[in-house]
């Protein structure tokens, strides 16, 4: 397995060694002392599991601090364009984003450290999505930025006409608005 960095602080981009044959394949899709090697350090603590069809775009989520949440996220069937934003304040990479299509196929990963929105597009006719939070579920402190907002300028790959939005994300707020304690 190979982290590949992405030219964001902390930001990774896992490539797995698949071994394929005629009964399959087999990869591992987490090693402790490999991520740790590279000065990663998470101790997971929740998985998350979605699926969506064509056209769902799910975020710009995140937890504030104290209970901020990495994220390890995969795609088990289909292939989506996954999108973190950085919100920590004192990073050189401080209000821009980064995309990158997670796939079946590919088997890719994204690691997302604390500090980050997570949101992503469905480019198939579905797709299931699994992802690691190493921080459990804090409604109280979840916070949302606009998908569409314009100072990010997001590329979804998706139409505008096409997006299925829930009407919870529709609501998210301004990246200018956006409540960070990074």
């Amino acid at each position: 397995m190979i982290l590949a960095e992405t030219g964001f602080n902390g930001l990774f981009i896992i490539k797995p060694r698949v071994f394929e044959d005629e009964r399959g394949y087999f990869m591992e899709t987490y090693n402790r002392a490999v991520f740790e090697k590279t000065g990663v350090h998470n101790r997971w603590e929740q998985d998350n599991q979605s699926r969506s069809s064509y056209g769902v775009i799910r975020g710009l989520h995140y937890q504030i601090n104290p209970q901020a949440q990495a994220k390890l996220v995969r795609v088990l069937e289909g292939k989506i364009l996954d999108v973190a934003v950085d919100l920590r304040k004192n990073s050189n990479t401080f209000g821009r984003w980064y995309g990158v299509e997670l796939s079946a196929e590919n088997k890719n990963q994204l690691l997302i450290p604390r500090g980050f929105a997570h949101g992503f597009s469905v480019l198939s006719p579905t797709a299931t999505v699994f992802y690691k939070c190493d921080n459990l579920y804090a409604p109280e402190l979840e916070r949302g930025i606009d998908i569409f907002d314009s100072h990010l300028n997001i590329d979804w790959k998706i139409s505008p006409g096409d997006a299925i939005v829930s009407e919870k994300d529709q609501n998210n707020v301004s990246f200018k608005n956006a409540e960070i304690n990074f």
